[in-house]
């Protein structure tokens, strides 16, 4: 799913509003048909839908409008709509007209707080259905006055537990920024967000996105009007499979792609393992293993295939466990340098991340801090944000460290956010909290290698499909990486196990899984893409 800035979809929008397009009609049409599918998915007959209780929640604005019009097409097919107004000199005209000829109940918000919280805990307690239309997209900064209160007194109903409604918002939750995904106060939780035209990156952004729900867009005709590039890109699965390259024939250990792995120590032996654990899960034809020989032959031992011998690579993956001041620090240096000079994809991983400072570094050098890492590495470069500000905004900590060094960056979490200097930013989300594991981040550096090494002679070298960056690859990988948390852990139905692209997931709580586990799982993740 691509997203685009609030400012692009305004101009996109406004072409088709000046040659007359009935935009808010399909917008408020698609909202009422997510609303019975989702009402069917839950167990309600086409027949059982009559009387349904729906409460729309009109603010102003166009959003206000598409929910109004939403409501009044629910009304002609048999529903109860109750519509409260939350600021009554600003509600859609022509909507509201709608609606009351539909034959909802129309109720205008008092004047106190208090007065606004006891009628909409009267009204949304016996709703099936909550649909906020409260602001729009344009709205910036935390919600004021009344709906602020509604968007509050709905969250108490909720902690409260009296109901359990199908919360929908349109185009984005009241209270996320659409650009960015920032909170600044209270804001809708939706179980689905149905948004217009095309995705606003506040959707995909922590800690907007934890709002959303599932994101659903209605199509309205402007995909042409739309800048090239998105602001940002979540890969759906059809996508992430279109990257995985299959061998062939004609394929051998070393046209499908060598990866040197440069990770452990004698204190840290544990990182060399996973980290070339992970590198073979990725299907490379070969892992090289560098390091000491008592290490290596721990390693080797675990993994006959492995080879400890010197030898060209495609790609490196250095740092996990290694110890940057003492003689594998110069030799981390060295290869750094070398695959620079010929353009060879490397991962930076935990320690090695110091090498990219200073550096003059390309795409095709991945770095992949968590929060408390990227802190470091943009201090470094002159940047002073603190973790909470990390944490706070990745997707702006990700491209300032991308901006500053040149290279690929894959800033790891419970959601990651992929992305070079230039080109769009990647967000893949879903894997399970389970995935938060010791060494479940090694084995990532190690995949995300094995994958390059795999396309650096064909996808990456102008091959086939040569315009696969960097940025898509390790895309690829923390998709797959999550995947296979998800069947490690067992943390989804066994229906649709696993879809960690979605984010309203059965409620399985799973268990406990190690990172070995996740690395045992990848080729059971790989192969559900496939499929």
């Amino acid at each position: 799913m691509k997203a685009y800035r609030v400012a692009d979809i305004r101009s996109a929008e406004q072409v088709l509003l000046d040659a007359g397009e009935p935009l808010m009609m399909r917008a408020s049409q698609g909202i009422a048909s997510v609303i019975v599918r989702r009402l069917k998915q839950a167990g309600s007959p086409g027949h059982a839908l009559y009387g349904r209780r729906i409460l729309v929640l009109a603010g102003g604005g166009n959003n206000g409008g598409d929910a109004l019009f939403a409501g009044a097409i629910l009304a002609r097919r048999g529903m109860q709509v109750d519509v409260l107004e939350a600021v009554p000199e600003h509600t859609h005209p022509e909507g509201l007209l709608a609606a009351r000829r539909a034959g909802a109940r129309i109720y205008r918000a008092p004047q106190d707080a208090r007065s606004v919280t006891s009628l909409v805990e009267d009204l949304a307690v016996h709703a099936d259905v909550w649909i906020d239309g409260l602001v729009g997209i344009g709205a910036r900064g935390a919600l004021r006055s009344n709906a602020a209160t509604v968007v509050d007194a709905l969250a108490e109903c909720r902690r409260r537990g009296e109901v359990l409604p199908l919360a929908v918002a349109v185009d984005v939750p009241s209270g996320v920024d659409s650009d960015d995904g920032s909170v600044s106060g209270p804001a809708f939780q939706a179980d689905v967000t149905v948004t217009m035209g095309a995705s606003k990156p506040g959707l995909h952004l922590q800690p907007g996105r934890d709002y959303a729900g599932d994101v659903e867009l209605v199509p309205l005709g402007y995909d042409a009007y739309l800048p090239d590039e998105p602001a940002l890109v979540e890969p759906e699965p059809a996508q992430l499979a279109s990257l995985l390259r299959l061998p062939d024939a004609h394929d051998h250990k070393y046209s499908r792609g060598v990866v040197g792995v440069m990770t452990g120590s004698e204190r840290y032996p544990g990182a060399g393992i996973l980290s070339v654990a992970g590198a073979r899960a990725a299907g490379a034809g070969m892992v090289r293993y560098a390091a000491p020989h008592a290490l290596s032959r721990i390693v080797v031992e675990r993994f006959p295939d492995v080879v400890a011998t010197a030898g060209r690579v495609q790609a490196w993956v250095i740092g996990s466990g290694i110890d940057m001041e003492g003689y594998a620090g110069q030799e981390a240096a060295r290869r750094l340098q070398e695959a620079l000079a010929e353009d060879q994809p490397v991962v930076l991983d935990a320690g090695a991340l110091v090498l990219a400072q200073g550096a003059d570094l390309s795409e095709n050098i991945v770095l992949t801090p968590h929060a408390g890492e990227m802190t470091q590495l943009l201090a470094s470069v002159g940047e002073t944000l603190s973790r909470e500000d990390v944490e706070n905004a990745p997707a702006r900590a990700a491209r300032l460290a991308a901006t500053a060094t040149g290279a690929t960056v894959m800033l790891k979490g419970s959601v990651d956010y992929i992305c070079g200097s230039t080109g769009p930013l990647f967000v893949v989300g879903g894997a399970p909290a389970w995935r938060g594991t010791a060494g479940a981040g090694d084995v990532l550096a190690g995949l995300v290698g094995g994958l390059l090494a795999r396309w650096a002679s064909s996808r990456l070298g102008g091959g086939e499909h040569p315009d696969v960056s960097v940025a898509q690859v390790a895309a690829l990988a923390t998709a797959l990486h999550g995947r296979a948390a998800a069947y490690a852990s067992q943390t989804c139905g066994a229906s649709n196990c696993p879809v960690p692209h979605k984010r309203a997931q059965r409620a399985v709580p799973g268990h406990p899984i190690t990172a070995l586990d996740v690395a045992s799982s990848i080729p059971a993740a790989f192969d559900s893409l496939v499929q």
